[in-house]
This record gives structure tokens, sequence and C-alpha cells, in this order.
């Protein structure tokens, strides 16, 4: 019998394709390093996030070489045992068990199994326990749908936009943030500084970054909690020492009042944005929203998913839910002149 090259249309479809697949793959990671996604998970500026980085490079490296061994016993097959020209049909030998083949599909799943579980745990068990003392404290608190940050040694509170310093190896800062929840569960994750953690109601969890570079760092509650989960979204400011202490040294102040929006401010506080908003230095000082005393020194409003401009923030105080179905503060039924009042009051809180 003479054996024949496959010209099977399929065969050569298939082969494409992985190659393709195996050229975009390697395209993807050379250029992996000079990517730089703000939620890009192969490019850590953090030390929490650099050990989960190895350790998925570890996983990708074990789970390549097993695809790769997999496959080539596979095409060997295929291409070894493929029906030939004057085959005769007849069932070829069989073989009924093989104590090593089987001790070897046993025994090499539950090593490989085992080094990914420990690799894992090492890792999950540095980040944990490797909170720095001097660390700065931050507690995010999670809600349906937005994020209160309170710094408790500094005495600010703001809502999503977490502000930390810069961490050089020359003088470290790094920041421990103390994760609460004061509804269902939710999770924090920025894929560049950290991974994902868990806010579960009347639990306390801790992570902590230490970014390496300044700049913004996006991220996503990674964990459903409701209609808005998807829009939930986490804005991190990292800035040089001067530039945080700066920061810390405006968001301490009070509100600045002015006269020329009294009227804005009097229909704020009398038509029930206080019952569940704070402004600090007024009799507003509601627990169940953002804290609004310096709401126009942040780039967002809605948890990140729009511009902080004040046709976005007129759109939002007439109808949140416009801008976010599902969002559970209410819109006020404000006329028009009372809607540019409010705004206008709201514009100054800087």
């Amino acid at each position: 019998m003479q054996a024949r090259h496959s010209n099977n249309p399929t065969t050569r479809r298939v082969l494409k394709a992985l190659a393709v697949a195996f050229a975009l793959a390697a395209s993807c990671w050379a250029e992996s390093s000079s990517f730089s996604s703000p939620t890009n998970i192969f490019a850590p500026a953090s030390t929490p996030a650099n050990s989960i980085f190895e350790l998925s490079l570890l996983v990708l490296a074990t789970t390549a070489a097993i695809f790769v061994i997999v496959f080539s016993l596979l095409a060997y097959a295929v291409v070894k045992f493929r029906k030939r020209t004057g085959d005769d049909g007849r069932e070829p030998a069989q073989v009924y068990g093989s104590t090593q083949v089987e001790v070897a599909w046993t025994v090499i799943p539950i090593l490989i199994v085992m080094v990914l579980f420990l690799a894992t745990v090492r890792v999950i068990a540095n980040v944990q326990n490797g909170v720095p003392k001097n660390a700065l404290q931050v507690i995010a608190v999670g809600h349906q749908f937005w994020w209160e940050y309170r710094y408790p040694g500094l005495k600010v509170v703001t809502a999503n936009e977490l502000h930390v310093p810069v961490s050089d190896p020359a003088h470290p800062t790094p920041t421990a943030i103390k994760l609460l929840s004061a509804d269902t569960d939710h999770s924090f994750w920025v894929p560049r500084l950290a991974g994902k953690t868990d806010l579960i109601p009347n639990r306390t969890n801790t992570t902590w970054i230490d970014p390496h570079e300044a700049g913004l760092y996006l991220g996503q509650c990674a964990q459903y909690c409701g209609t808005q989960h998807a829009k939930m979204l986490l804005r991190v400011y990292v800035h040089s020492r001067a530039d945080f202490e700066r920061w810390i040294q405006e968001q301490s102040q009070p509100a600045h009042l002015s006269d020329t929006v009294s009227d804005g401010r009097r229909i704020f506080e009398t038509t029930g944005c206080m019952s569940c908003h704070t402004v600090a230095g007024t009799v507003a000082e509601g627990r169940f929203g953002p804290d609004l005393t310096h709401l126009m020194s942040r780039d967002t409003i809605a948890a990140g998913i729009a511009r902080n401009t004040p046709q976005n923030l007129r759109r939002w105080v007439q109808d949140p839910s416009a801008l976010k179905p599902g969002v559970l503060m209410p819109a006020m039924g404000l006329n028009d002149r009372e809607l540019n009042a409010v705004t206008a009051y709201l514009e100054t809180l800087r």
C-alpha cells in the first residue's frame, strides 16, 4: 500500500485557521508590553497586580504546553492512521488496558493541578498578608451603584473617584483599602493595580495597592449587584506626593458658598436632596448618597458613566434614570426654574 498525501479541503482550512490563531496570539503577546490600556492585565503597575501577572504567565505557559502536546498527539494520530488507498476496511488490532498509560494520565494531571494550586495559594497569601504597616488608610464602601471613599486619618470623604499617591521605590507610599458594603455584594477590581476583592455585607475585607506610575487607572465592580452593575465604574487617580497633599488640602475644606446661588441652595435643602447628600458647612448631612461638598472637582458623575459638565449635571438632576436606568436616586420633579437654580448651586461646589 502506498500512502497518499491528504488533500482534504477541511483539513487545509483547519490548519490555516490554527496558523492564523497562533500568529494573532504571538502578535498580541509581542505587543502586550507596549499596549498600555487602563485595564490591561498584562501591564501591571502595582506589586499585587505584578504578582497576579506572574502567576498568570505560569498558568498560560502550563496550559499552552498541554495544548501543544495534546494537539501534536492528535495530529500525529490523524496523519499516522488516516485511511489510505487500498485499505481493506478491517478493524485494526485493539489494545485493552495499559497500566503505564493509565497511571501517566492520572498522575500527571494531579501534579499539574497541585503545582497551580500551590502557586495560586502562595500569591493569595502574599497579597493578603503583605499590607505594609505604613500604608495610607482608605475605606471603600460599595453602594448600589456607586463608590464611597473615606480617608479616616485625613478627614476627607469623596465618591466614585479614588485619589492616592504614587509609590516609588525610593519613597514607598502604599495604600491599604478596607472594603465594606452598604447593601449587597460588590467587587473592587482595578486590573493594573490589584486583583478582585469582594465587598460583602457585615464583613470586612482588605486589599492594597502601591502604584508605581502616576496617572488614571480604570476598574469595574466585578460582582453582579443589580440593574446598574455594569455602570458601577472605578476610577483611581495616582498623583505625585505633592499633588496628592494639595488634593487632600482642598478636599478637607468646607463647601464654598455664594449668595448668588442662594435660591438653588434653598431648593436643594427643602426638596429632599439634603436627606441623601452631604455638603460640608451646610445643613445638608445625608448619608444615603454621595458627598457633594466638592462635586465639581470630579471629572465624572453617576459613578463614571458621564463627564461632569453643566449639561450632564442638569440632565442627571432632572431625571437620573434617563442616564442610568434602575438608579436609586429619584427624580425630584423640579420645574425648569428650580432645575436651573439647583444646577447653578451644584456648580459652585468645588
